[in-house]
């Protein structure tokens, strides 16, 4: 039996081009935290003043990125995300795609913030209000669980007060007793599945007292502005979210798209403060939405497109990358070992397209390295494709 095939973990050197690996990725997804962001300076600019706004008024502001596949929409919404994660003072939520409607959006916005996170915010909201009805000064999640856990504060002297005032907040009574069973160890799993539309059975809501079902995009609307009333109350000064992929909207027959506009914008009519949404959006869709929905998109004021890269994006681009794996700079370009005019083949073949730049440059690396090549010139990169 002939066996051709040659599978091996042995690693490719990249020190003749000064390098600790290939830093170009084989599949050119775009990274959860990513690093680099390059070029395209309009729509920093415009995502800046966009994400400024509303953290220097705390008035609601919308904007939506549009961009050919490949153009680095999913990237572009992911490095803003990650400037703005490790903020104390806001939360930001990234939903994937918006799926089949407003409560698939709910939905995925709750995951990512994870089954902690509200837990940490019910805890934190039960802290404020021991402040103000027992003698206990807790200072956040941490000293009001350890209270808690401790018996120093007992949660059937809080939890009706809790449930009252938060009740008066989210103009929503289930919402508050979902939020505040977050702390009890046997409700809960119940309280996250009903807090993130997942569905639970009778008799699991009655046990926390919860009336409503929260099954369709009117209740993940209320859903939605409860909690971001809930987190405006306990002092963040406002709610981000990224919804990436919102071409896929155009999948859906013309009622559900209709009726998933229409509670993004009911959404957005209900957060005129503390509420920034920013789409990602194929553009030929985005002229869609604009010419037959134009309650929706009037709400979202502003649209940036990102363009095909440049010679001089791409070679920032480049050198950038190659710069996360350089062991030392040794006088070399910053682009070595392309050249300028394999880049602008590259660039040529690519038409501009993030994606495709990225593949191309990571698969001529590997071929230059298995052919002991010193440069990797316009030629070489026209044999390797």
């Amino acid at each position: 039996m002939n066996n051709s095939f040659t599978i091996s973990d042995e690693q490719q050197n990249y020190t003749q081009y000064n390098l600790q690996a290939n830093p170009f990725p084989y599949s050119p997804v775009p990274a959860e935290d990513p690093e680099i962001f390059c070029g395209q300076q309009h729509v920093a600019e415009q995502i800046s003043s966009t994400v400024s706004s509303v953290l220097a008024t705390g008035k609601s502001k919308h904007l939506v990125v549009t961009g050919k596949y490949g153009n680095g929409k999913s990237h572009t919404l992911k490095y803003t995300r990650s400037l703005l994660r490790d903020r104390d003072d806001v939360v930001v939520g990234y939903v994937a795609q918006p799926g089949e409607g407003f409560l698939d959006i709910y939905h995925e916005f709750m995951y990512d913030l994870g089954f902690n996170r509200i837990q940490e915010l019910a805890y934190n909201w039960l802290a404020s209000v021991a402040r103000d009805v027992t003698d206990a000064n807790p200072m956040g999640a941490e000293s009001m669980r350890s209270l808690i856990d401790e018996g120093d504060v007992l949660l059937s002297d809080i939890v009706p007060e809790a449930i009252r005032k938060l009740s008066d907040i989210t103009r929503f009574a289930d919402f508050a007793r979902a939020i505040v069973h977050m702390v009890y160890e046997d409700t809960n799993l119940y309280a996250w599945q009903w807090l993130t539309a997942e569905g639970i059975r009778y008799e699991q809501r009655k046990e926390m007292e919860i009336h409503s079902a929260l099954d369709d995009d009117t209740m993940g609307v209320r859903a939605f502005t409860a909690l971001k009333n809930l987190l405006l109350d306990l002092g963040y000064t406002s709610v981000f979210v990224f919804v990436d992929e919102f071409e896929s909207i155009a999948r859906l027959n013309s009622k559900n798209e209709q009726a998933t506009l229409n509670s993004i914008r009911h959404l957005m009519d209900q957060n005129s403060s503390g509420l920034c949404v920013l789409f990602g959006c194929a553009p030929e869709v985005w002229q869609d939405v604009m010419s037959e929905y134009h309650a929706f998109s009037e709400r979202i004021g502003q649209e940036v497109a990102l363009r095909p890269l440049t010679s001089e994006h791409l070679y920032e681009l480049v050198a950038d990358y190659l710069n996360r794996e350089r062991d030392e700079p040794n006088g070399e370009a910053p682009i070595h070992p392309f050249t300028e005019e394999s880049l602008d083949m590259i660039l040529q073949r690519s038409q501009g397209n993030v994606r495709q730049v990225l593949a191309l440059c990571s698969r001529v690396l590997d071929t230059a390295i298995e052919d002991e090549r010193e440069v990797i010139t316009e030629e070489f990169v026209q044999e390797s494709m």
